[in-house]
């Protein structure tokens, strides 16, 4: 099944992965600020919205079906 070859493979692929995309992000990091003010409490109401509406939906047609 698994090969040494394709465990180390995938360590070191994962391992790159992960640095690959902690030097993108320091990278982005400026433009984040600059361009994404707030995100995390729009997705936070806006999901919020989705799963009140959600649990709404499903008692309303609970209780009259």
């Amino acid at each position: 099944m698994f090969t040494p070859g394709r465990i180390a493979f995938a360590i070191v692929f994962a391992v790159a992965f992960v640095i690959l995309m902690v030097i993108s992000y320091r990278k982005d990091a400026k433009n984040h600020e600059a361009y994404y003010k707030n995100a995390a409490k729009k997705v936070a109401l806006y999901g919020t919205i989705v799963i009140v509406l959600f649990l709404g939906f499903k008692y309303l047609t609970s209780v009259l079906f």
